[in-house]
């Protein structure tokens, strides 16, 4: 029996929970629809009209960090300063309202530094690492329009935001950084 969208993302939930403890309900959907979507926690998520087909390019670190301990430590900071990290969480709200804005209306050339943005916020909540700074520097010294940390951070993942002319230089410089592995997609 095949099953649905919905009762993927349910079971590949109830799996987040076990992995990483508070999953936030992101990759799950993601997964299950395949579609890129727009997520607030506690609210329906929204697949994203894509308006203008662009370019990314994820990277990894080859550092493993586990999420359930990257939340963890981010919660203990927020409560010990609450009304910084609000404002924190407020900001990268923000970010992704106006990247939302940018994908619809296929503006992809704004998308770039509310990327460069919403990393510099992430590196002050203190999830980014050595190695995602020295990857996300590179692609951005490549050409890249934009880039920023993906997933929970202290390792894993970082994606960029390229053209098809900047391309080929960002990925020759994300593997002369270190990149363990390097995936370039067309987001439609």
């Amino acid at each position: 029996k095949e099953l649905s969208p919905r009762a993927i993302s349910d079971l590949v939930y109830e799996v987040e929970k076990i992995h990483h403890g508070t999953p936030s309900g992101i990759d799950n959907t993601v997964i299950a629809y395949e579609v890129p979507i727009y997520f607030v926690k506690s609210q329906t998520c929204e697949a994203l009209r894509v308006k203008r087909p662009f370019i990314i390019i994820i990277a990894d670190t080859g550092v493993q960090s586990p999420t359930k301990v990257a939340v963890a430590e981010v919660r203990r900071a927020w409560e010990r300063e609450p009304s910084r990290y609000d404002r924190l969480f407020d900001q990268m709200g923000e970010v992704a309202i106006r990247a939302r804005r940018a994908i619809e209306e296929g503006t992809i050339e704004e998308m770039g530094p509310l990327m460069n943005e919403n990393h510099r916020l992430l590196r002050l909540i203190g999830v980014s690492s050595p190695e995602l700074e020295e990857l996300v520097q590179a692609a951005c010294e490549a050409g890249a329009l934009g880039a920023k940390l993906s997933g929970a951070g202290r390792g894993g993942n970082m994606i960029a935001l390229v053209t098809e002319e900047t391309k080929g230089a960002v990925v020759k410089a994300l593997r002369e950084a270190g990149a363990k592995g390097v995936i370039v997609t067309e987001v439609r």
